[in-house]
C-alpha cells in the first residue's frame, strides 16, 4: 500500500501523495478516457462494449481534479503547518469524496464486466482495461494511504476542534 511512502512524517507524506498519486492520476485519466471513447465508437454494436465509460472517465477527471486541488491548496498546506485546528471539516470532505471515488470505481467495474475482456478484444480494448486496472489499483492505494495513514494522524487535533 505505501511502497516507500514516508508514513511517519505527515508533511513528507503529503508531498509523496502529490508526486506519486496526484501526478499519476492526471497522466492516466485523459489517456484512459480517449481509449474508452475509441473502444465505444469502434465497438458500439458489441454487446460487451463499455457503453458510457468515456463519459464516466471524463466526469472522474473533473471530480478528481477538484478533489486533488482541495488537498494541494487547502488541506495539505494546513497539515504541513502542523495540523492546525479546524482540520476535521476538510478531512471529512476528503473522506466523502473518497467514498464517491469508490462508487465511480464500482461503476467502472459494472460497465467493463469487472475488466473482463471479451474474446478477440482488440489492442486498444486490451490497453484500456490494463490501464483501468492500474488506475484502480493506484486510486485505491491513494485513498487507503490518506484514510488509513495520513488522516488518522490528525484525529487528536480534530477532537479538540469541537
Amino acid at each position: 500500500m505505501t511502497d516507500a511512502a514516508p508514513i511517519q512524517n505527515a508533511s513528507d507524506l503529503t508531498r509523496y501523495i502529490e508526486t506519486r498519486y496526484h501526478q499519476t492520476h492526471r497522466e492516466q485519466l485523459p489517456v484512459l478516457a480517449e481509449l474508452a471513447a475509441k473502444v465505444e465508437r469502434v465497438h458500439a454494436g458489441h454487446e460487451r462494449a463499455p457503453k458510457g465509460l468515456h463519459e464516466l472517465l471524463r466526469q472522474m477527471i473533473g471530480e478528481l481534479e477538484v478533489h486533488m486541488k482541495k488537498e494541494e491548496l487547502i488541506l495539505f498546506p494546513a497539515i504541513r503547518a502542523g495540523g492546525t485546528p479546524g482540520l476535521a471539516h476538510p478531512i471529512a470532505v476528503m473522506r466523502a469524496d473518497h467514498d464517491d471515488h469508490g462508487q465511480a470505481i464500482a461503476a467502472i467495474a459494472q460497465l467493463t464486466y469487472n475488466l473482463e475482456l471479451p474474446e478477440g478484444a482488440c489492442g486498444t480494448w486490451t490497453r484500456l482495461y490494463a490501464g483501468l486496472a492500474e488506475f484502480i489499483t493506484d486510486l485505491t492505494s491513494h485513498i487507503r494511504l490518506e484514510n488509513e495513514v495520513l488522516f488518522p494522524q490528525f484525529d487528536q487535533v480534530n477532537h479538540t476542534d469541537t
